[in-house]
């Protein structure tokens, strides 16, 4: 019997494929645990059109990510915070401030997108890298000044 796999099925097959199983196995396990569908005309067509509408969403999130990466090149944010004599300030700024920040400027990105291995906790020029999707990567200018 043909059928089409609603999810991955370990050593069997991945989810929207489409395999040749025993009438058994497919009528006693995968189709009674709604692992997988009859390959029906009606069926396949389905599938068909939910990849279509996968592809264009990836495409979509790939656009969006791309335009966001043009957007970071020209955002520099500029912050201000207590710092002692050396330079050193009194805290640290935090990726969830810096999402705060960007926000302000209208870049909506999620904290754990930006790749900040620790805190910046002294005063000066930084650039952050932010992973936007997949390969896609952005990058910002940070300035942190010392206030008085």
């Amino acid at each position: 019997m043909k059928v089409i796999f609603l999810k991955d099925v370990k050593g069997v097959a991945k989810a929207g494929e489409i395999k040749n199983v025993s009438d058994g196995y497919a009528r006693n396990f995968l189709l009674k645990k709604n692992l997988a569908v009859e390959a029906t005309p009606a069926n396949i067509k389905k599938l068909e059109e939910k990849k279509l509408r996968m592809q264009e969403a990836e495409l979509q999130k790939q656009q969006d990510a791309e335009n966001t990466a043009k957007k970071l090149k020209s955002v520099t944010l500029t912050l201000s915070k207590k710092a002692g004599e050396n330079g050193k300030l009194f805290g640290a700024v935090t990726a969830a401030e810096l999402e705060e920040e960007l926000k302000k400027k209208g870049v909506n990105i999620d904290k754990k997108q930006i790749d900040l291995s620790e805190p910046i906790k002294q005063v000066g020029e930084y650039t952050i890298k932010v992973n936007l999707y997949k390969e896609i990567k952005g990058e910002f200018k940070v300035v942190i000044n010392a206030e008085n």
